[in-house]
């Protein structure tokens, strides 16, 4: 740790070591160094905030549960088949972003919160899963971007829109697109002989002294 701090230490010893370290390498002290004088701010921020601090807490694995690990009982099964529609979904978000922006295709992790509905527990787990699978990795900034597997694993596991739906908030939708000029609702532009014969017809049907695309 950045601050030689115990897991458990409290608000004074935090404080404490802050202080004495913050003066050790301050730019303006006889031990400058810029660095490390940035990372103890930072870890200071980080441990000073409550609501930070317990989420550090539960990423390094570090809880106030009393008596040792508990089991989860009948909600583990319940999350069986929750945490694997989830997987589902953040591949469907990470292939879908790579589809539409090929040349920007990180997510990064604030904005997969704001899209899928989870907990910090549960895409944590999810993140895990898929790392270890190789079906997402971490670009050189840190942001996720599906892989090849992962979309090899997808495409040959579509999941239906009744298992990704409900992680997707409805604030993360896109707007639906108009559809284009010359194209029917189910995407189709109408074949070119069908709108030559329509231009033609409409061309012999030109009101007096309008040029016509038929010779008479």
């Amino acid at each position: 740790m950045v601050l030689g701090l115990e897991p458990k230490s409290d608000s004074d010893a935090i404080q404490k070591a802050y202080s004495k370290l913050a003066q050790k390498y301050h730019p303006n002290s006889d031990t400058p160094n810029p660095e490390k004088f940035e990372a103890v701010n930072f870890a200071y921020e980080i441990l000073s905030d409550p609501m930070l601090r317990r989420e550090f807490d539960k990423l390094k694995g570090i809880t106030g549960e009393e008596g040792g690990p508990k089991f989860s009982g009948a909600h583990f099964f319940d999350a069986l088949g929750r945490e694997a529609g989830l997987r589902m979904a953040l591949l469907c978000v990470l292939y879908d972003r790579r589809r539409t922006k090929p040349f920007t295709p990180s997510v990064s992790l604030r904005n997969i919160e704001n899209i899928l509905d989870a907990t910090t527990e549960e895409l944590n787990f999810t993140l895990w899963y898929l790392k270890q699978r190789s079906y997402a990795t971490n670009d050189d900034k840190s942001n996720l971007q599906i892989t090849v597997e992962g979309m090899d694993f997808l495409e040959s596991n579509r999941p239906s829109s009744t298992v990704v739906m409900p992680f997707i908030k409805a604030s993360a939708m896109a707007a639906p697109q108009a559809v284009p000029s010359g194209v029917d609702e189910s995407g189709a532009r109408p074949r070119v002989g069908a709108r030559l014969v329509g231009l033609l017809n409409h061309s012999t049907a030109a009101p007096s002294g309008a040029i016509s695309l038929v010779k008479d």
